[in-house]
């Protein structure tokens, strides 16, 4: 086992992470409310712009408890920062707002 936290906090700036959970039930899931097509479209934003993968990563994750039949959940690490109803359209407005439209602002505007 290696511990590799430093290193990736060198790395990384900010980590997206945007639920896909799918449930079987009569609630709802954001793997049913278009979660792949939210990944891709964050993906693709921070690809256009050089940032995915550099200051920038995305994953995937089970459910972050804002599951709602009008988008997906996102969550922005280590910021703390939480999002709802999440469409594959609102992603460059959400994007833009946390990290500046050409992704230049992957630093924590609130970290000193």
């Amino acid at each position: 086992m290696n511990e590799r936290t430093e290193r990736q906090r060198e790395r990384l700036d900010a980590h997206v992470f945007v639920c896909t959970n799918a449930r079987e039930s009569a609630h709802a899931s954001c793997g049913t409310v278009g979660a792949e097509e939210t990944v891709a479209a964050v993906k693709d934003w921070l690809r256009e712009r050089d940032a995915f993968w550099t200051a920038v990563s995305v994953g995937t994750t089970s459910c972050l408890g804002l599951c709602s039949e009008d988008g997906v959940a996102i969550t922005i690490q280590p910021r703390n920062v939480w999002y709802s109803d999440v469409m594959p359209e609102d992603v460059p407005e959400l994007l833009a707002s946390e990290f500046g439209p050409t992704a230049d602002r992957t630093d924590d505007p609130d970290d000193p």
